[in-house]
């Protein structure tokens, strides 16, 4: 019988520029890597006026498929790092992941990468 893995999907929204600071946290807390991708902001700390002009910054977003046995680790680790408690600096937030398909590296949870 296979022995089947739980995933959590760790979705990391932060301003332009700080998606290294996500990943290298994410990475000593346990995490094999990520993907981030580019978006726009719009919530109350988002908007900024040049002359008549509405500015929306632009944000890094990092999705971290994760063992759900350190997901609350790798989360803690971001929101250290990226100080997500202060405002304007982002939010993070942690999916259930249903099914997975394509991951074909040995995924061991209890690997920590600063152990």
């Amino acid at each position: 019988m296979e022995h089947k893995i739980e995933f959590s999907l760790i979705v990391s929204i932060v301003n332009k520029g700080h998606c290294g600071t996500v990943m290298d946290a994410s990475r000593q807390a346990g995490a094999d890597g990520g993907t981030f991708i580019k978006g726009r902001g719009s919530g109350i700390h988002e908007k900024a006026k040049l002359f008549t002009f509405t500015i929306e910054p632009e944000k890094d977003i990092v999705l971290t498929l994760v063992p759900k046995k350190i997901a609350d680790d790798v989360l803690e680790a971001i929101v250290t790092a990226a100080e997500l408690n202060k405002p304007g600096k982002g939010i993070a937030f942690i999916l259930d992941v249903e099914k997975t398909a394509g991951i074909n590296h040995p995924v061991d949870p209890e690997k920590k990468e600063h152990e």
